[in-house]
């Protein structure tokens, strides 16, 4: 199924209760132990494709990759996004050595197919989605994503600085940062701020 197919199909689920769906395509959001299946939603949204189910974490079909990413309602009502969007691992070997313009990052960013989800504060409120998109790089945008990138390549091969001086605080869209258990991790991958995301879903 092409990038195409997939949001004019995906789209078709704007509004509704994923919970509802969950059930309807035999969907467990909890694993037998308890624990919340993490990938639970995306599964739904691959069931609804008439996709099997696949196992990686950050599904990957050929000509587009499935990104979920969650909304949570602040007290006043207004919705903002709950967390960044983890794009994709950072070898520095190869950042390092690859321009913007064929680089990990920009291709995902091009497969990307974005379904937003409003979330409650546990895993078993409703959940709505809220819109489907593409994350399609132009103009201003392109130039300052690109900017970003470069500005972890330029760390990379500061021999002053290197991998380990990546940092969240660095990137105005994308930001480099650790990946994993927190303090301790040692790898990094790069995430879209919710300034990015802003830029294509609507709020």
């Amino acid at each position: 199924m092409e990038r195409v197919e997939a949001v004019k199909r995906l789209k078709e689920l704007e509004g509704q209760n994923l919970h509802d769906l969950a059930r309807e395509f035999h969907i467990t959001v909890h694993t037998e132990s308890g624990k919340v299946n993490k990938g639970w939603a995306g599964h739904v949204c691959e069931r609804h494709l008439g996709i099997p189910l696949n196992t990686s974490q950050s599904p990957n079909f050929g000509s587009w990759e499935l990104k979920s990413i969650p909304l949570k309602y602040l007290k006043d009502g207004r919705l903002q996004f709950k967390e960044t969007m983890a794009i994709t691992m950072i070898d520095p070997y190869q950042v390092a050595r690859t321009p913007f313009e064929t680089s990990h990052l920009l291709s995902k960013l091009k497969k990307a197919v974005c379904v937003a989800r409003t979330v409650g504060a546990t895993v078993g409120d409703p959940t709505f989605i809220h819109s489907v998109t593409t994350l399609d790089l132009n103009g201003d945008l392109y130039e300052a994503v690109r900017a970003d990138y470069e500005l972890v390549r330029s760390c990379l091969n500061d021999p002053q600085r290197g991998f380990d001086a990546l940092t969240g605080s660095m990137g105005v869209y994308i930001q480099p940062r650790t990946k994993g258990s927190g303090h301790g991790s040692v790898t990094r991958a790069f995430y879209a701020r919710p300034l990015f995301l802003a830029q294509y879903i609507k709020l």
